[in-house]
């Protein structure tokens, strides 16, 4: 049966709203990847549908070296709790992809101390770790390397969490854009077999990120979320209750405020609207969906509430990014929409 080059689902030419459907027999890409790399174009959304735990089962039954990519700006989503345990006895190189992204400020020292710390407190172990970007094809030679030392024959399995720049590092790997690469999670499809310098490589589906913010806007909101460039830091004293709208999507409520600041590390294309707590609900619910955009599909919306402790602590919103908070404060609530998680941390900057 033949494949799709792009995502590694079955061509087929009888259903047009299935994966690996082609009008044209002979094609080397479905019309979903064909759309996707030509024109941005999302025919058919598949950021539901592939079952994360049947993934990970073939993955463990597979005797080979584990490429885990994980993105650095949505570091805490890319995190598989229980990664050792479901994956026993592999030998794991873990990507930190998107290093593009972050600031120049946070050097690779302080990465690799952020990430090994954050691995750590998650029980999780790896071989080695490479910082890995699409821009200069960074960190392709040292994955290569570390490839050869430790693959030893077998098979090198490239997972992550979908949206993780699992397709855009393969492509890197390969010096071509042979895979499909876009901002839509559920990309890759199937198992997608690989020839790279006479090393298998094996391209795998996301696992699904269930409970990021991701999965609860449509699917053109994501080109105003995701960041397409460097980070540029969004800073903001505060004295008092103080509240920030990230658009239509979070809200943040920090109060007590003495000599204190909120610096967001978000995509530039999100509105941030300060505000005084009190009035933080009314202007909410007047302006969500016209000045407060863009908006969640999912309406109901949950707290998170914690009393800042650390000198420094980052609120990590899953798929949105982050805001880190400093200073003398009280509690810090979070407003998100019910369902999408978050992680209160030690900053990373």
């Amino acid at each position: 049966m033949a494949t799709c080059k792009g995502c590694g689902a079955v061509l087929q030419h009888d259903d047009p709203k299935a994966p690996g459907y082609t009008p044209k027999e002979g094609s080397e890409y479905c019309q979903r990847c064909f759309r996707l790399m030509h024109y941005d174009d999302l025919t058919v959304s598949m950021r539901t549908g592939i079952d994360p735990d049947a993934v990970m089962k073939r993955i463990a039954d597979m005797d080979c070296l584990i490429l885990w990519v994980v993105d650095l700006f949505d570091f805490e989503a890319g995190i598989i709790p229980g990664l050792n345990r479901l994956l026993a006895g592999k030998d794991i190189i873990m990507a930190c992809s998107k290093r593009d992204i972050l600031p120049d400020t946070l050097n690779h020292e302080k990465i690799a101390r952020f990430v090994f710390g954050r691995l750590k407190e998650q029980g999780i172990s790896i071989r080695t770790l490479i910082l890995t970007s699409k821009l200069q094809r960074m960190g392709v030679e040292e994955i290569k390397e570390a490839v050869s030392m430790f693959a030893k024959g077998r098979p090198v399995v490239v997972m992550g969490r979908a949206n993780s720049g699992k397709s855009t590092l393969l492509n890197n790997l390969m010096g071509n854009k042979t895979l499909t690469m876009s901002r839509y999670p559920g990309t890759t499809l199937d198992f997608n077999e690989l020839d790279i310098d006479g090393q298998k490589y094996i391209d795998t589906p996301g696992i699904e990120i269930q409970n990021s913010l991701l999965m609860k806007v449509k699917e053109e909101d994501l080109k105003n979320i995701l960041p397409a460039r460097q980070l540029k830091p969004q800073v903001f004293q505060l004295r008092g209750d103080q509240s920030f709208a990230i658009g239509g999507l979070a809200r943040l409520d920090l109060h007590k405020c003495d000599h204190a600041s909120c610096v967001f590390y978000i995509s530039d294309a999100l509105k941030i609207h300060r505000g005084k707590v009190e009035n933080a609900d009314a202007l909410w619910a007047k302006h969500k969906g016209e000045l407060f955009v863009p908006v969640s599909t999912e309406e109901k919306m949950q707290k998170y509430t914690i009393r800042k402790e650390m000198d420094k602590m980052d609120v990590v919103i899953d798929g949105l990014g982050w805001a880190c908070v400093s200073g003398q404060m009280g509690t810090v609530s979070v407003y998100v929409p019910k369902g999408v998680n978050v992680t209160f941390r030690k900053a990373m900057l």
